[in-house]
């Protein structure tokens, strides 16, 4: 696996400042960034896939070295596709952490060769959560200095329907 090649998963649903700043970073430690969105029917979205796919594009377009993927799958099994050598995460603080450990010990059971990086996020991103950002927005509460300006207008377009 190219430990030059990493990956950085998740929902993105939506996309916040705290998931722009993880990949601005992660991107300039490797050669190669995937943003995986996660593709799971299962989970209630405000955002399909595609949707998430597109924002995420629109925002990443000024970084050359990044890629925007849906998945539906296992994390590991992109990465064993993809030659992908690092599962970046961003944690934001002690829970998160806990959380992201267990889930990091379990990829490495499932891929040991899969090295797992956590970036703390940004003081200023530290309380952003998509789940919050989403029920603030719903009850017409101001999003605007957690999410990018496209992602504000597709959230107030998508709560307006």
């Amino acid at each position: 696996m190219n430990n030059r090649i990493a990956m950085f998963p998740g929902t993105f649903d939506p996309p916040t400042k705290g998931h722009l700043n993880i990949v601005s970073r992660a991107a300039k430690l490797y050669d190669r960034l995937f943003v995986v969105v996660a593709d799971n029917v299962n989970k209630k979205c405000l955002f399909n896939a595609n949707e998430r796919v597109k924002m995420l594009e629109q925002l990443m377009k000024d970084f050359s070295n990044v890629e925007v993927v849906a998945y539906q799958g296992l994390v590991v099994d992109f990465a064993k596709k993809n030659d992908i050598g690092v599962l970046v995460r961003g944690v934001r603080a002690l829970v998160d952490f806990n959380y992201e450990f267990e889930l990091a010990m379990t990829n490495k059971e499932l891929c040991p060769d899969l090295e797992i990086v956590f970036l703390p996020t940004d003081s200023h991103y530290f309380l952003l959560r998509s789940s919050s950002i989403k029920e603030i927005a719903s009850y017409g509460g101001d999003v605007s200095n957690m999410v990018p300006e496209l992602v504000l207008n597709e959230i107030q377009k998508k709560l307006t329907k």
